[in-house]
């Protein structure tokens, strides 16, 4: 987050310098720029970055992951203090499979285990380990101790019902290829 506020205001140094070098010029040649320019060109670039930072954060950061990690799900967020996001909103968050992650059972087929990444915009990205049952299309967070014993069955957790179609689902139970 101060990165996203010394960005813009940065930004906003920026537009000053070029208005004041502008109005300068003007000025030698005989002219004048009006005096409330130069408040206007600076709080219109500064919500302008701030609009476009928003708005891009999504896709820049999962055009940075690696190919082996798949997005299943976003969460997007409209703000009073931002009403063009009612409009459109803002992606915030996402989760997204690290498929590199994904172990499936030699002994149950169908039954995988991978990490699930937490991804929130000005937070740290957690990292969930989570159980999947791709026959009875089901998955279960692996966290506080729960685990999969060696026969299979889930400890420590309960299994919560997955629509077969989610994309978390045809993540984690898609076929790996050999490495």
């Amino acid at each position: 987050m101060w990165v996203d506020l010394l960005s813009m205001a940065a930004i906003g140094i920026f537009a000053a310098c070029i208005i004041y070098i502008a109005r300068h010029t003007l000025r030698r040649a005989g002219r004048n720029a009006p005096r409330w320019l130069m408040p206007v060109v600076i709080g219109a670039s500064m919500i302008g970055y701030s609009i476009w930072n928003e708005y891009s954060w999504f896709g820049r950061i999962t055009s940075a992951l690696p190919p082996t990690v798949e997005v299943v799900g976003t969460g997007e967020r409209s703000a009073f203090w931002a009403p063009w996001t009612y409009l459109n909103p803002v992606t915030v968050r996402f989760m997204a499979l690290d498929t590199r992650s994904r172990v499936e059972s030699a002994d149950q087929p169908g039954l995988v285990v991978a990490e699930l990444l937490l991804v929130e915009r000005w937070q740290r990205t957690r990292s969930v380990p989570m159980a999947f049952d791709c026959h009875a299309h089901r998955g279960a967070d692996l966290l506080g101790g729960a685990r999969i014993a060696a026969d299979g069955t889930l400890e420590g957790a309960q299994w919560a019902t997955l629509d077969p179609d989610s994309p978390i689902l045809r993540a984690a139970c898609r076929p790996s290829l050999p490495a």
